[in-house]
């Protein structure tokens, strides 16, 4: 090991770094590490910025995208879009110029947003991996429990005590000067003092979310998969729900497809936000791990190619969450594409008025085809009668009406 690589390890024991690290040696100096720092590292969070964006906007912008869920991915894209622009772009220039440019005040405000984007994305993972549970597992108090204003007071509260929790860090990073005049944003208090506040840190936005996500999500799978809701009409839910579904239907046929498209449609929702975590914990446990171990160890591990790879997991798993939506989700696909060709939703709905009305144009005519005359004398010399074809013209209607009165039933399943 070379005197300059000793010393900036020496210089790194006792000021662990964060994910804006910037690895010693003359590996990172070297241009073939700089140019692949700076192309992954813009390629990621390029393509995730963009994502992120698009998916606050699909939400804010379609009507049918508020559900509670998607209020929980919206807190969770925006919290992305943080490590991203805070995490990733300093990066880009530490990777190019070799040292820190943004003073003592960018050390505070960068690391700050770092940690608050972090701790959101995890409590927002951990928020909508409880409303699951609630909407599948107690759909009786998601009546009252899963609704969008609920969603946005706890949104607000996960935000409120995060950015208060994450204020702990601006007292515990400063910049930081080599013997080299190499200039770092680093923390200025000593390891031991440090590995308290790292692993609590540590238990509370990862090893906590990750085991309440493991014993929830296998609750949701039981139900969905094992014993899925419709088959139990001993239980108070299912039975409320059954009963409500046979008096609009009116005995009907036709009732036997929603419980399917239902259970099918929260199968689907659940499938997308297990993968959400399953990357959250993956792609997270090469950095949270190296910083664990180097915690304990007397000479930490620093490999420059390594530490690239921690970072980039982490960029990515910030990055990759719209790519989740628009593969698994068919409302994000349609929304998707309704950003792409400048789609407004007034348009949308004025074409489904249009074919409402144009459903009701060709359902009006059809008493009168069979025998225009008789009819025409029917509606005018018989009243009773009147109120007789009135109410077999609404049982007629009767299934698509009760379509339209039950889908607010499944709302928060359209993701």
């Amino acid at each position: 090991m070379s005197a300059d690589v000793a010393d900036n390890v020496s210089s790194r024991l006792d000021t662990p770094t964060n994910i804006s690290l910037s690895p010693g040696g003359v590996v990172s100096k070297s241009l073939e590490y700089k140019t692949v720092s700076v192309f992954l590292v813009l390629l990621v969070c390029g393509a995730g910025i963009v994502g992120n964006i698009m998916v606050v906007l699909v939400v804010f912008t379609t009507r049918h995208m508020r559900t509670p869920t998607n209020c929980y991915l919206v807190s969770l894209a925006i919290a992305d879009l943080t490590v991203l622009v805070a995490a990733g772009l300093p990066n880009v220039s530490d990777s190019l110029t070799g040292t820190w440019v943004f003073g003592h005040a960018g050390c505070l405000g960068i690391t700050y947003l770092q940690y608050l984007g972090i701790n959101v994305s995890s409590c927002s993972i951990t928020a909508f991996t409880v409303e699951r549970y609630i909407a599948i597992c107690h759909p009786m108090k998601a009546q009252t429990v899963c609704t969008v204003s609920r969603a946005k007071r706890i949104i607000a509260g996960v935000w409120i005590f995060t950015c208060v929790y994450c204020m702990l860090w601006f007292f515990l990073v400063d910049i930081q000067v080599g013997q080299d005049g190499h200039v770092q944003c680093g923390y200025r208090v000593k390891r031991e003092l440090y590995l308290p506040i790292y692993l609590i840190d540590f238990a509370i936005f990862y090893v906590i979310p990750l085991l309440l996500a493991i014993v929830l999500y296998a609750l949701i799978a039981r139900i969905l998969y094992l014993s899925p809701l419709p088959n139990h009409p001993d239980t108070s839910a299912t039975t409320l729900r059954r009963s409500c579904r046979e008096a609009s239907d009116g005995g009907k046929g036709g009732r036997q497809g929603r419980p399917k498209s239902a259970l099918s449609s929260r199968k689907q929702v659940t499938k997308m936000l297990a993968v959400v975590v399953i990357l959250f914990a993956l792609l997270w446990m090469p950095y949270r791990t190296l910083v664990l171990i180097n915690s304990f160890v007397s000479t930490p591990y620093l490999d420059a190619w390594f530490l690239l790879f921690c970072r980039t997991c982490i960029y990515a798993n910030s990055a990759i969450n719209p790519v989740i939506y628009n593969a698994m989700s068919q409302k994000f696909r349609s929304a998707f594409r309704g950003l792409y060709r400048c789609q407004r939703p007034e348009g949308n709905q004025r074409t489904l008025s249009a074919i409402q009305t144009g459903l009701g144009t060709l359902r009006d005519p059809r008493p009168g085809q069979a025998n225009g005359a008789e009819e025409k004398v029917r509606r005018t010399a018989s009243g009773p009668d009147v109120k007789q074809n009135g109410g077999h013209q609404e049982e007629t209607r009767s299934p698509d009406e009760t379509e339209e009165t039950s889908r607010p039933q499944f709302k928060q399943e359209n993701i």
